[in-house]
């Protein structure tokens, strides 16, 4: 009996299903930084194939998000003070450009598109901050930094940031991420860079962005 080989593309969309599965466990705190696990254990996580969970392992290390630790297995990154710094120097590096560019060549319409959206979180958080207002400022946040690097149009420059986001979402989840106390203070460091960005003030918003940064950056070394 002849049994099908998966094809390129199914072992390709395998693949791809163990990373997302991976990143998103280690996100909700399900893997911790530092752990060790088994490729055994990672096939029960991810609910990929073994084959899939393989393929992933190279990938995970190239990126930094696991270890190989000899006689001891995979290690989940380990979170350190370098690894902070290290995290936001890069984060720095690849906004400057981003907001920069997007200050110059981003239309009124998706700007103020921007704004509105911030606007409306701050508007409603000041009246009732709820779980899901909350959840609606990650996103918001997340897509506010992602858009502006994407508008680089350079595909290797948008997936480094993403990997860097997930290390800088894992250094302090509480930190990192937008918990309540978080939610205005953010929105208004972003409205600072968008104001900037309306009036086509290269410089204001570039050095509003650097702001909102080293804050992240110095709640997380306050943890440490």
């Amino acid at each position: 009996m002849n049994v099908a080989r998966p094809t390129p593309r199914t072992e390709l969309k395998l693949r791809e299903r163990a990373y997302d599965a991976f990143t998103e466990h280690l996100l909700r705190s399900e893997i911790r930084p530092g752990q060790f696990v088994t490729q055994r254990e990672l096939v029960v996580l991810t609910g990929q194939p073994l084959g899939a969970i393989r393929e992933l392992i190279p990938r995970l290390e190239a990126e930094g998000l696991i270890n190989t630790v000899p006689q001891r297995g995979l290690q989940i990154l380990p979170l350190d003070i370098s690894l902070i710094r290290n995290a936001f120097q890069f984060r720095l590096i690849l906004e400057r450009e981003a907001i920069a560019s997007f200050s110059l060549t981003a239309g009124d319409a998706a700007i103020e598109r921007m704004e509105a959206a911030h606007r409306s979180v701050v508007t409603s958080a000041q009246t009732s901050l709820t779980k899901e207002l909350v959840a609606e400022a990650q996103q918001i946040d997340r897509a506010f930094h992602e858009t502006m690097i994407d508008e680089l149009n350079n595909d290797i420059i948008s997936k480094a940031y993403r990997v860097n986001w997930i290390k800088v979402r894992l250094i302090r989840q509480s930190e990192t991420s937008l918990d309540e106390e978080l939610v205005i203070p953010v929105m208004q460091e972003h409205l600072a860079i968008i104001a900037a960005m309306k009036r086509r003030d290269t410089t204001a918003a570039v050095e509003a962005g650097v702001v909102h940064i080293m804050n992240a950056r110095a709640r997380a070394l306050r943890l440490e």
